[in-house]
């Protein structure tokens, strides 16, 4: 998880950076920052909390600059704790530094460990730090920050969107098989980098294309210009952005998330069709599910759930008590929709299932005569190592129960998972070309004690391929 995004635009950035922030909240709820660049000097503030709750519109005016990066953050690697906010600001041989980094890396004791014998201190917990450390240990032998950042595509094994400022240019990049996403585009007097295409839609802008796995940007002032780093044999899309993660809204890989839930809930009435009253999603990750098979079935939509739009998502709270918790508080019943009915209840996931469990108690302590679960994701069956905080196997009830015992476990009428063959048609992407690790057990990367799907990754090495953009006089979109 985690949000990042980079600006560069002539009219000042810090309040840019908080809308585009507030955008991205639902990809990390646990702290946010932004730190900013006038040309001479570097500006910082970040906090634990809401971005609505870190800044303020006097921090924000403080925040000076016509560049800047921002972060929000979700912990999978590193304690929550205040030291760990991003993004990390340093200097080193007279440049200024800032990174924000989304991502989770495999490798990331191992290069700890190597830094550490060789004497250096780290100050947080973060995979960030060791991104960072990578980079400038190669930036002080070869001096260049490109080089630097291919010899950290070389280095680092695991799921990474980067983006770094540099003396007040923004250079951004993606790991080889673009695990994670990130965007490019236009505002109103210069460009951005994002982690979804909502933190450029909430700013006017518009979106130009994703940045390719092992793609490197390096946006100023005058423009922007791009370079292939890595190529891979195959590609990795994290296949929960599509089921959960992502704003609906959002366009990753030129495809609508909100229609991609669509058509996975008219399939999950094709596999499993029912006789009901109602459809209801659990909102909201949910909704567009629903709507989907509501609309294929012919069976009304109607929300059984109300939520409380002022609480965060339970499913990245950190601890079981907070999630459980949140739950009642996050939802309500609505009596009326559900007594006596036959309600069709449709999710993105189960995961524990304990969510769950007091979703259908909810539904049927409310008087629902019978409660059908749909779920828009296969059984979640293995932890993911590359960003997401899935849960050991022991604690994933789907890891070594089959439906029935689930069904039983969270006491619905009947409950069907979306087929991975029908999901990987919906989203429209090649299966080979998709993160499945926490659906199949099968990953795209070599993790210690589990089966590894090989992909070949080529290295190249060269000047700027392809000048992509430029800010023309009329300061029209390039």
């Amino acid at each position: 998880m985690c949000g990042i995004v980079g600006i560069v635009d002539a009219g000042g950035v810090s309040h840019s950076l908080y809308y585009a922030l507030f955008a991205l909240q639902h990809r990390g709820q646990e702290s946010a920052g932004i730190s900013t660049w006038d040309g001479s000097s570097f500006y910082k503030y970040k906090g634990m909390g809401l971005v609505s709750e870190v800044f303020s519109e006097q921090n924000l005016k403080e925040l000076k600059g016509h560049v800047g990066v921002g972060h929000v953050r979700y912990p999978t690697t590193g304690a929550n704790l205040p030291e760990n906010t991003q993004p990390f600001n340093f200097r080193f041989q007279d440049h200024h530094f800032a990174i924000a980094y989304n991502g989770n890396l495999v490798n990331a004791a191992d290069l700890r460990t190597e830094f550490e014998l060789q004497g250096e201190i780290f100050s947080t917990t973060t995979d960030t730090e060791v991104v960072a450390s990578t980079i400038v240990d190669e930036f002080r032998r070869s001096g260049k920050i490109e080089e630097a950042i291919i010899h950290c595509m070389h280095v680092l094994r695991g799921s990474y969107s980067v983006i770094l400022m540099l003396d007040g240019i923004i250079y951004a990049f993606r790991d080889p098989v673009g695990i994670k996403p990130l965007c490019i585009g236009t505002t109103e007097k210069g460009f951005m980098v994002a982690s979804e295409s909502v933190a450029i839609d909430t700013l006017g802008g518009t979106l130009i294309r994703d940045v390719q796995p092992g793609e490197l940007f390096r946006i100023t002032e005058k423009g922007f210009e791009a370079m292939q780093i890595a190529v891979a044999d195959r590609r990795a899309h994290c296949i929960f952005e599509y089921i959960y993660f992502a704003r609906a809204d959002s366009v990753i890989e030129g495809k609508l998330v909100y229609d991609i839930r669509r058509k996975i809930g008219a399939s999950l009435y094709d596999e499993a069709p029912v006789k009901a009253d109602l459809v209801s999603p659990v909102p909201d990750s949910g909704t567009s599910v629903a709507v989907g098979f509501a609309h294929h079935s012919g069976i009304p939509y109607l929300e059984a759930l109300m939520k409380n739009r002022y609480t965060g998502r339970t499913f990245i709270k950190p601890s079981r008590e907070e999630r459980e918790r949140a739950v009642r508080l996050k939802l309500n019943p609505i009596i009326g929709h559900i007594k006596g009915k036959k309600v069709v209840l449709v999710d993105d996931s189960i995961v524990r299932g304990t969510t769950s469990r007091r979703i259908v108690g909810m539904m049927k302590e409310s008087g629902a005569a019978e409660v059908h679960v749909r779920i828009g994701s296969p059984q979640i069956i293995a932890p993911c190592y590359l960003g997401v905080d899935m849960p050991t196997r022991e604690e994933l009830i789907a890891s070594t129960r089959p439906v029935d015992e689930v069904k039983d476990s969270i006491a619905a009428t009947s409950l069907h998972h979306v087929s991975l063959e029908a999901l990987v048609k919906a989203i429209g992407i090649d299966r080979e070309n998709l993160c499945t690790g926490c659906l199949t057990g099968k990953y795209p990367l070599s993790i210690e004690g589990e089966s590894c799907l090989s992909r070949n990754i080529d290295f190249v090495i060269g000047s700027y391929q392809a000048k992509l953009g430029s800010f023309p006089p009329d300061k029209t979109a390039a």
